[in-house]
């Protein structure tokens, strides 16, 4: 019922835990070079690099970080929705889930991490990653 903890709960738990490491892990490892191919072809390029600082950033909750790190990896994926190598359309579904994230934890993404994203975009992305 209802406020019992379940050998099954656990389980969920750990599987959950599991996955939600595995996609933080991919996120690290793929985001900056995917972000280096293709941050000057997005328009939304700062509010992805917002988003990044934020999900690692050790004062964020862990619910946001759960959300920031889902939207990340959809965009470090190679399979999605809409590939990504389609002209003009490819990172439109990878705007919109990050929007969509992004309006859900907007009083998360601090003015340091849109600072650090405007400062990266400024060095063009040379010594990050």
């Amino acid at each position: 019922m209802f406020g019992r903890s379940t050998a099954g709960d656990a389980a969920g738990y750990a599987s959950w835990d599991d996955a939600s490491r595995r996609d933080e892990e991919r996120v690290r490892r793929g985001f900056w070079p995917k972000v280096k191919r293709v941050a000057a072809k997005l328009p939304f390029a700062e509010d992805l690099l917002a988003a990044y600082y934020a999900a690692f950033d050790r004062q964020t909750p862990l619910q946001v970080k759960a959300a920031l790190i889902g939207a990340l990896a959809y965009f470090v994926l190679p399979v999605d929705a809409m590939p990504d190598i389609l002209p003009l359309l490819g990172y439109t579904d990878d705007a919109l889930v990050l929007v969509t994230a992004l309006r859900m934890v907007s009083g998360h993404i601090r003015d340091e991490h849109r600072e650090a994203a405007r400062q990266a975009l400024a060095r063009g992305l040379n010594d990050v990653g």
